[in-house]
C-alpha cells in the first residue's frame, strides 16, 4: 500500500484502513475458492464497489445529528435513534444505495444476554409454504403476498427502456437508479409485513416452534421466484427470531424431515405428494388442510422433548410438566378447538 500511494498519489486522501478493506475482501473471496474448489472471484468494474468500512474510532463520531469520518469531515445525518448510554461505536460501515448513503454502525457494550428460555403457557407450530405464508396449528391461515408481482409490470417496461440506452450515458444511469429504487421498495414493503406478522403470532403465543430449514436449496427450484419473493428465509431465520427475542417468546427448531407425511393424531404416515393439498388418515379418519396438519406435527414434535419434572430428559425443549400433562393439555385443546375455524388473509 504505500508503493502504490506513492505511484498513485490520490490514495492519499482516502484513510489507510479503509484501503486494506478492499485487500482484505480479494484475500477472503480467493480463500473461499480454494475452500469449496470452484467459483472464481468476480472482478468489481466501476460502480460494483457500494460500501467501505473504517474500522475502529478513539471517540464517538456521532455528535448530535452529525457523524465524523475520518478523511472526510463531519456530516449531516438523520439519526435512525440515539446511541444508548454505555454502547461504544467499534465500526461504522458506509453504504451507496440508490436512495442514498448509509452509515451501518457497530456497537459493542460487555453484557452478557441470556436466551429465552421455554415457559409455561400457550404453543404453536408454524408451517410456511407458498401457497400460504403461514399455517398455525390453532387454525390460522396466512395468504402469501406478492410484493414482487405487484410491482413486476413496471419493472419489467423499466428493464425495457434500459435496453436501449447507450452503456456509460447518463440518461442510463438514471434509469439503473429509478430501477433500483423500485426494488428496494419491494424489499421495503416484504420487510415491513413480515414485522408485523411475527408481532402478531408473539402475541398469539409464549412458545413457537419452526422447522429447521435451509431455504436456499428450495429458492433454486422451479419454484424459486415465488420463494425469494416470499422471503421464506428471511422470515424464518431473521425477523421472527429477533421479535421472539424483543418480545420474550421461545422460538424452537425441529426436525423438517416428513412433517407434512405424518398424521398429527394418531402418528400414522400418510404418503402425499406436493399436488396433495388434504391431509386425509387412513387409520383415524382425521381430515384437515395439509398445511394445517404439518404444523400440528410440528407443534408436537417441538413439545415431545420434554423435561419433566420427573428428571426424565428427551431431546427437545425444556417444560415444566410432565409428559401425562402434556398429552391432556394436547387433547383438551383439540377439543377446544374442534370445530376448526380457518382465518384467511
Amino acid at each position: 500500500m504505500t508503493v502504490a500511494k506513492k505511484k498513485f498519489p490520490h490514495l492519499r486522501d482516502v484513510q489507510s484502513q479503509v484501503l486494506q478493506e478492499p485487500i482484505r475482501r480479494v484475500e477472503a473471496a480467493f480463500a473461499a475458492r480454494k475452500e469449496r474448489g470452484f467459483g472464481f472471484p468476480r472482478f468489481k468494474k466501476f460502480g460494483q464497489y457500494r460500501s467501505f468500512l473504517f474500522p475502529q474510532f478513539k471517540t464517538n463520531p456521532v455528535r448530535g445529528n452529525k457523524i465524523k469520518l475520518p478523511k472526510i469531515g463531519e456530516m449531516p445525518i438523520v439519526l435512525h435513534r440515539p446511541i444508548p448510554d454505555g454502547f461504544v461505536v467499534k465500526t461504522v460501515r458506509v453504504i451507496k444505495k440508490h436512495s442514498g448513503w448509509y452509515a451501518t454502525l457497530c456497537l459493542q457494550i460487555d453484557v452478557s444476554v441470556p436466551e429465552v428460555p421455554p415457559v409455561i403457557g400457550h404453543a404453536i407450530g408454524i408451517d410456511v409454504g407458498l401457497e400460504y405464508f403461514l399455517s398455525t396449528s390453532d387454525g390460522l391461515q396466512v395468504e402469501r403476498p406478492r410484493f414482487f408481482a405487484k410491482l413486476q409490470r413496471k419493472l419489467k417496461l423499466l428493464q425495457r427502456r434500459l435496453k436501449r440506452k447507450q452503456k456509460g450515458s447518463n440518461n442510463r444511469a438514471k434509469l439503473i437508479k429509478k430501477i433500483g429504487r423500485v426494488h428496494e421498495q419491494i424489499a421495503a414493503y416484504r420487510l415491513d409485513w413480515q414485522f408485523k406478522q411475527a408481532h402478531k403470532l408473539c402475541r398469539l403465543a409464549s412458545n413457537i416452534f419452526i422447522e429447521d430449514i435451509d431455504f436456499r436449496i428450495m429458492a433454486k427450484g422451479f419454484l424459486g421466484k415465488h420463494t425469494l419473493d416470499a422471503g421464506l428465509g428471511q422470515f424464518l431465520n431473521q425477523v421472527l427470531p429477533w421479535v421472539c427475542f424483543k418480545t420474550g417468546t421461545y422460538l424452537g427448531k425441529v426436525d423438517p424431515n416428513g412433517t407434512s407425511q405424518e398424521c398429527p393424531d394418531c402418528g400414522a404416515i400418510v404418503k402425499k405428494d406436493l399436488r396433495v393439498r388434504v391431509h386425509e388418515c387412513h387409520e383415524c379418519g382425521s381430515v384437515k388442510p395439509r398445511d394445517i396438519a404439518s404444523s400440528e406435527v410440528i407443534k408436537a414434535r417441538g413439545l415431545s422433548g420434554i423435561e419433566n419434572v420427573c428428571g426424565v430428559e428427551v431431546a427437545g425443549i425444556w417444560e415444566t410438566i410432565s409428559s401425562q400433562l402434556a398429552e391432556k393439555q394436547k387433547s383438551s385443546e383439540a377439543t377446544l378447538r374442534s370445530p376448526r375455524l380457518i382465518a384467511q388473509r
